[in-house]
């Protein structure tokens, strides 16, 4: 799915770092396809060395955290630590070693995550509210790749579409035909594994017609809340790295 070109991120520079071939192929290909310049770094001195000599002019780098010769928050450090260099940092989730590096990264000010291994026409939408900040709301809780079945109701019309990705605090959604930011939905679907079906409210916080919609819960039942939880919880790590 491309990524929509505006007036102010017509084309972004991108550097997908990573040290498995496919998984930065993957990334390059479909970033190259939606019309962003995108390179490659195979290890943590490439991608410092690339970073150093262009620091002004890079919009966003993919991150391999065990990207040798570094390995952690320590090459987060690295990269912050590059004059001129303030370009968001998304990490690959399976590249996580635990939820205290997750809480770590957090106060380092990580953008986000996004899975490695997700469907290609997964990755422009994961991308999108870090190539585009000014048009989405981002979330930087953990979240999973989720392709299921959701509902939502706007007063009396209900709307069916696919989820793209699900956090504690709310859920994307793929649809061209996106509703307002602020517009309030009820939203129903079933956590996949549980049996448990979720039944929430919840406000659109960005829409991007050739994307979709990300939804925050305003009221969520508590045990609801944990189920989504664990289940993101589950499959954050279900492919980390050794």
């Amino acid at each position: 799915m491309d990524v929509p070109a505006s007036a102010d991120t017509a084309v972004k520079t991108v550097i997908v770092a990573d040290d498995t071939a496919f998984v930065r192929d993957r990334f390059r290909t479909a970033l190259h396809a939606a019309g962003h310049r995108a390179s490659a770094a195979a290890d943590a001195l490439e991608l410092l060395a690339r970073v150093r000599s262009d620091s002004r002019s890079i919009d966003l780098v993919i991150l391999d955290l065990r990207l040798p010769p570094l390995q952690g928050v320590a090459l987060v450090r690295a990269l912050r630590a590059v004059e001129g260099f303030e370009a968001p940092i998304v990490v690959f989730s399976g590249t996580i070693a635990d939820a205290d590096e997750v809480r770590e990264l957090s106060r380092l000010g990580i953008a986000g995550y996004v899975n490695e291994y997700s469907a290609v026409q997964h990755i422009l939408p994961a991308l999108a509210p870090h190539l585009f900040p000014n048009q989405f709301n981002r979330r930087t809780d953990p979240r999973a790749v989720l392709g299921i079945s959701i509902a939502y109701r706007l007063a009396n019309t209900i709307g069916a579409a696919v989820t793209l990705n699900i956090s504690r605090g709310g859920v994307a959604i793929r649809t061209t035909s996106p509703l307002d930011p602020g517009t309030l939905v009820r939203v129903r679907f079933r956590v996949p594994g549980t049996g448990r079906e979720i039944d929430a409210d919840a406000a659109v916080k960005w829409a991007e017609s050739r994307v979709g919609m990300g939804l925050e819960f305003t009221r969520i039942d508590a045990a609801d809340e944990r189920a989504i939880d664990e289940f993101v919880k589950a499959h954050f790590f279900s492919n980390r790295k050794a």
